[in-house]
């Protein structure tokens, strides 16, 4: 539970037992917060100028020395689709063969739409000789998505939520024949550019379950427009739990779109959960949702986090630092504002 004293701004609701439960790791010391960095990923996806390649690894390098332990590292998509994502192959292979030095071992992750992007990943894991969990300091993980919404779901995917389902039960076995941990993503769970911010908890509840069953070992729930509200998140959440999903199965991606996603990770917070999503500087957006913004920043999370007595292993100073220099790189605003205040007074 979280420490009374330092954190009760939100009751949350007391849902049925637990009828089922999808846990696949120990359960985190309570007043631990672990960070997802997606910069390099979620972060990056968006930008309209191209970045190159050199410019991404060094902000990979700079982000394995602040304490965080997951990274998205790019995307096995078409470059048709995401262009931004083009080079991740050469940098997949930089990170399996030279990793950059960390105090801790961090997990890589890759985002694979279908079977064709992760055995493309596979092939670069063989061509090295790397296995995913064998170089000492790093391990490889992939994520896959599925869409809360039909309407998302087919302008993201071109197909139903059923039908990328069974696109995605491949992709998790072929992942677990290399050893690969598998991340889940549910998109617009909050709220969705087509079907507006009304979306039914219950079917991210299904399709939560669904990922869990087939093998995710966690699945992150995303806010992916920035819709969502602290009540809508809480009546969220509760239904999860109602379903049987564990906390220590779950992760929060929230956007920040309209100045939630401090107030929606609190809520997630007072419901147990202790893996959130965030991006340096808050870079991010969706090329398919027009209108969302960034993801929350990283160093406003752990400000945040850090304030009510919690803790990440990460130091806010050296991830202010990053995020001053990669919104300079991208000619961009620094939208943190824990990270720039931070950085004045470094």
């Amino acid at each position: 539970m979280l420490p009374r004293s330092r954190l009760r701004f939100f009751t949350a609701l007391r849902a049925p037992p637990c009828t089922r439960r999808f846990a696949t790791e120990s359960r985190l010391a309570s007043d631990h917060v672990r960070i997802v960095e997606v910069g390099p990923r979620d972060g990056l996806q968006n930008e309209k100028k191209s970045i190159p390649k050199e410019t991404k690894l060094e902000l990979i390098q700079r982000l394995a020395k602040t304490g965080v332990t997951t990274i998205e590292a790019g995307s096995f998509v078409p470059a048709k689709w995401v262009p931004q994502m083009a080079s991740t192959s050469e940098i997949c292979e930089q990170l399996l063969t030279s990793p950059p030095p960390s105090q801790n071992t961090i997990a890589y992750n890759y985002l694979v739409p279908n079977i064709k992007g992760l055995e493309s990943l596979v092939k670069i894991m063989d061509a090295t000789g790397v296995p995913a969990d064998s170089k000492p300091g790093t391990t490889t993980e992939v994520s896959l998505f599925a869409a809360a919404t039909e309407a998302f779901s087919k302008a993201n995917t071109n197909c139903s939520i059923a039908e990328s389902l069974e696109r995605i039960k491949p992709i998790v076995a072929l992942a677990k024949t290399k050893n690969i941990r598998v991340r889940g993503y549910v998109s617009v769970a909050l709220g969705c550019p087509y079907e507006g911010p009304d979306v039914d908890p219950s079917k991210v509840a299904d399709i939560t379950a669904s990922l869990l069953e087939m093998g995710a070992d966690e699945v992150s729930v995303a806010d992916t427009t920035g819709m969502g509200t602290a009540p809508r998140t809480n009546e969220l959440l509760t239904t999860l739990k109602a379903a049987g999903i564990a906390s220590t199965d779950l992760a929060l991606h929230f956007h920040d779109t309209y100045g939630q996603a401090l107030v929606n990770t609190i809520v997630g917070l007072e419901h147990g959960i202790r893996i959130f999503d965030s991006s340096v500087g808050g870079l991010g957006g969706c090329p398919y949702s027009k209108g969302a913004t960034g993801n929350v920043s990283t160093e406003d999370l752990i400000h945040t986090i850090h304030s009510l007595g919690m803790n990440t292993g990460i130091s806010l100073e050296e991830m202010s630092k990053i995020g001053t220099w990669i919104s300079g790189e991208l000619g961009r605003v620094n939208d943190s504002r824990a990270g720039k205040a931070t950085s004045a007074r470094l």
